[in-house]
């Protein structure tokens, strides 16, 4: 606050600010500046500064300055409440020399109040401007106050506000200093209120990088209709920040959240073979990703030019891993491994990139490990020793890998048909098996190009497996089920059976469900595309009695395990969770204010996942990457990706329940919770996310009850509508015109919607994400790539194969270095990190951003509930009738338990999609 006092006594009639001084207008006309130092640099709409001077009662005695805002308010210097900001600032846990001295110098500028400034605004209106009231204060102290953390720093600011200044509703902050902040709370002591708390845990910038100061709204939500009049212009004009323009690239200090499609895959400058096609639009459909704004590839105007690693991708600011993250486990954990543990291996393996030729070769890379060569560029590379050591078993160049849960108990599993098909629902893809509802089987695709539609799988072939049932009568009783990946794979086929090293089948199995409750395979069936010596191009396999036809067999289920291993990861894994809530997160921070309550409601589970979706388009999806080099579509994997988005995905069927139905594996029931019951009852993914579902759906509902009391205030939301509308036409912007998106009209249809997004960020995530090294780590269990067809008697392989069916068997799965960099990705996605936030701490969690305590009950007794359900998991878990969770040798499932340490555990619900 400023005191002037004028040389006479003339009427002032107002005063503006320029630059660093003020100009006083006086009634004669007469004007003057007077330099009063440092000007606060906020000078939008809402809160430019307006200095005004209010003549004394007495013109003989001398005027007092004060500050008012555009928002209204009048600070003078008399008696006023005292009222005290403690600033939280949160400092790097490894600091550099340069670091440290940034820090004293951040201390002295804060001591002699040129730092950081700090500008209270009030929730009540001035009556003759009807704007919010204002007060200024810069943060001040020599020293800042140390905390019980290490890397926690308090400072204060002080103020002297009128008793009518009311409550605070925000706060502007302006960062003076050189470089961002990463600022934790402010809390405002001295209201009759008690403390207010304004937590927002995000990043400052500089005024250097951006001369435009933040708005940090109080711990209270309020729907656009129940803003607080002060704070109206200052939502408005926040989430007007945020949106951008749409041009220029990006700067990692920005916030700015927009839409573009998957235009930087490919590196068309650095090599043909590195071209990608654009992904999202008519062609090829697709979600879209935050937008960058790098400039065109010099080959190709319509593809993004990339950023390569080590280097960040933008993401807006606060999106970006905390300092913990990515000093232990998930992310800096990636990053060591795409950036120096992958090259590594190739450069250890590359010269003899050779297959297991026996199973002991597989047992030495958990037993003995192997040594790393010691090349230029692992020299180069200290990061990799302190990083990997520590979460690879990298000691002196030895790699060493855990023991996949599938082998600890009984390493022999996997061969056995059970396990085959108890995976097909308690593995890490329980999500594509489906009720057989028609025979004979028919293909959806274009004859004239894919053949004969009809499937080579006959009755014969099937009845004689049924045990004296006819394939009608098993279809009624609801005992035959399918895991068909053909029509989405055999447009494919022909080009990845083009590249080198890449064998691959279109291939369907069929699953009875035996009197004695287990899920048996009896028939696959193998399809190429049709040749003009072969239309109907397809092989039928099933469980032999001789010894060469449990060899092809066998084979023919790893070419089955490789393709379920390819959609789970491009379509069910990176598809339907990474790339589709990537839009809602961004119509989330585009459209609703961080005071709406549904903003406050969604924060948990939209956190990292821009970062880790933008990691995996410079790492492992992109052309070259890790999914192309060690997944059977390689190049093509994104335009499998996006084929299964056109023809598959759609936001009412990404609900659980409405999966489970379209997938026969549900069937309606009224008398049932949830209104359906199981075809199966032993379906673990199914029985427990239908307990997180139901748990999420009841939180949701209490939680959009408490706000949305009135009949019609869902509808006239205009920051919800707004949300809904981009969602889905600019975050799915190529199927805007679907008939089936949900209308959002009244508290059901939000619940609804919420929910969905809610289970996918969180139970769906967990369940098809963090078994990935359990399941698959050990390679014949689940390959990811095959490198040859089955031989035929014909074929000359056809002898080796019958002279050494081992060799033939694991010469047919990825080689030593593709298997090693996988497992290597795997058990990276399988890793908790030590700061992940699970969905049963979401009541600690909103009690730092929602200042009402009706809502944190709800969330405590969604938080109880889930207690609950992990005991009911353990519980079935222990149930021997339950034979796909129980048994000897049998991992129990719990990948849909709340609960979990760091590391790789197979267990757990997070908030969000954060690996």
């Amino acid at each position: 606050m400023f005191t002037a006092q004028p040389r006479s006594t003339e009427n002032i009639q107002h005063v503006l600010t320029v630059g660093r001084s003020l100009e006083i207008t006086t009634g004669g006309g007469k004007s003057r500046r007077r330099k009063i130092g440092q000007v606060p640099s906020h000078q939008r709409s809402c809160c430019w500064k307006v200095k005004a001077v209010i003549q004394s009662e007495n013109n003989n005695k001398s005027t007092k300055l004060v500050e008012k805002s555009g928002n209204g308010s009048l600070v003078t210097s008399d008696k006023g409440i005292d009222v005290k900001a403690v600033i939280t600032l949160r400092k790097k846990m490894k600091e550099n020399i340069t670091d440290k001295i940034e820090d004293q110098w951040e201390s002295l500028m804060n001591g002699i109040g040129r730092g950081i400034l700090i500008q209270l605004i009030s929730q009540d209106i001035d009556p003759v401007t009807k704007s919010g009231k204002f007060a200024e204060s810069y943060v001040r102290g020599w020293l800042s106050k140390p905390s019980d953390h290490p890397y926690i720093v308090e400072y204060a600011a002080n103020f002297t506000v009128p008793h009518d200044f009311g409550r605070p509703g925000a706060i502007i902050i302006t960062n003076l200093l050189d470089k961002e902040i990463h600022l934790v709370q402010i809390v405002v002591h001295g209201f009759n209120e008690g403390p207010l708390f304004f937590s927002v845990n995000t990043w400052i910038h500089s005024q250097k990088d951006n001369p435009e100061s933040r708005i940090i709204f109080q711990n209270q939500a309020y729907l656009p209709s129940q803003t607080p009049a002060g704070m109206k212009d200052l939502r408005r004009e926040d989430l007007l920040s945020i949106r951008g323009n749409g041009k220029e690239e990006r700067k990692l200090h920005e916030r700015i959240y927009d839409y573009d499609v998957y235009n930087d895959l490919g590196n068309p400058d650095k090599s043909e073979d590195l071209a990608r096609p654009l992904v999202g639009g008519k062609e090829r459909p697709y979600p879209r990703r935050c937008r960058t704004g790098r400039g065109p590839t010099k080959t190709d105007p319509l593809a993004e030019s990339r950023i390569e690693k080590p280097h960040p991708v933008y993401v807006p600011r606060d999106e970006t891993f905390e300092e913990i993250k990515q000093n232990t486990f998930s992310a800096g954990r990636l990053k060591a491994l795409l950036h120096n543990l992958v090259p590594l291996i190739a450069a250890t393996l590359s010269s003899s990139d050779i297959p297991f030729t026996n199973f002991s070769d597989i047992d030495k890379l958990y037993n003995d490990g192997f040594v790393l060569n010691d090349d230029e560029h692992s020299k180069k590379n200290k990061f990799l020793s302190d990083t990997l050591v520590k979460v690879f078993s990298v000691s002196k160049r030895l790699l060493k890998y855990e023991i996949p849960a599938i082998i600890k108990r009984d390493r022999f599993s996997w061969l056995r048909d059970s396990e085959f098909a108890r995976q097909a629902l308690a593995g890490v893809n329980p999500v594509n098996i489906e009720l057989l509802r028609e025979f004979p089987i028919v293909s959806k695709l274009d004859p004239a190009v894919y053949g004969p539609p009809d499937s080579a799988i006959t009755r014969d072939f099937i009845e004689q497996e049924l045990n004296g049932l006819s394939i009608e009568e098993a279809i009624e009783d609801k005992r035959l089920f399918i895991l068909d990946y053909h029509d989405m794979l055999l447009p494919f086929i022909g080009k990845m059976n083009s590249l080198p090293g890449r064998k691959a089948y279109a291939s369907r199995t069929l699953f009875f469900y035996t009197s004695r409750g287990v899920l048996k395979p009896i028939i696959i069936e193998l399809s190429l595309p049709p040749t003009p010596s072969s239309p109907r191009n397809k092989r039928i396999c099933s469980h032999g009695h001789d010894a060469t036809n449990h060899w092809i067999w066998n084979l023919a289920k790893a070419h089955v395990c490789s393709n379920d291993a390819g959609v789970h990861q491009l379509v069910n894994h990176w598809l339907r969770t990474h790339a589709c809530m990537e839009p809602y997160i961004i119509a989330t921070h585009r459209q609703l204010s961080s005071m709406h309550p549904i903003y406050k409601l969604l924060h948990p589970h939209m956190r990292y996942t821009l970062e880790i979706n933008a990691l995996a388009r410079q790492s492992l999806i992109n052309g070259g990457g890790v999914i192309e080099a060690c997944f059977s579509p390689g190049k093509y994997s994104m335009e499998i990706s996006s084929a299964a988005y056109k023809s598959m995905w759609r936001f009412d069927m990404e609900a659980l329940p409405a999966d489970l139905i379209r997938r026969g594996m549900a069937v309606e029931d009224p008398s049932m919770p949830l209104g359906l019951k199981l075809v199966i009852e032993d379906y673990p993914y199914a029985a427990d996310g239908l307990l997180i579902w139901s748990a999420i759906k009841e939180y949701v509902e209490s939680y959009v009850e408490h706000y949305y009391s009135d009949p019609n205030s869902v509808k006239s939301d205009v920051e919800l509508q707004d949300w809904w509308n981009e969602i889905k036409n600019k975050g799915h912007a190529d199927k805007k015109n679907e008939p089936w998106w949900p209308k959002l009209v009244t508290k059901e249809d939000l619940s609804g919607i919420l929910t969905t997004m809610i289970w996918i960020a969180s139970g769906q995530h967990a369940a098809i994400n963090f078994g990935q090294y359990p399941f698959g780590g050990y390679v014949p269990n689940r390959p990811t790539l095959m490198r040859k067809l089955i031989p035929h008697e014909e074929d000359p392989s056809y002898e080796n194969f019958i002279i050494h069916p081992e060799k033939t068997f694991l010469a047919s799965l990825a080689t030593q270095l593709q298997a090693t960099k996988v497992m290597a990705v795997q058990d990276t996605l399988s890793t908790h990190s030590a700061d992940e936030e699970y969905m049963h701490q979401l009541h600690e969690i909103h009690r730092f951003s929602i200042n009402d305590h009706e809502v944190l009950k709800i969330f405590e007794r969604f938080c109880t509930k889930l207690e609950e359900i992990e005991d009911t998991i353990n519980q079935r878990n222990k149930d021997i009738r339950l034979k796909n969770r129980s048994g000897a040798g049998i991992p129990p499932y719990e990948l849909l338990l709340p609960t979990s340490g760091p590391g790789v555990t197979c267990r757990g619900i997070p908030n969000s999609i954060s690996i």
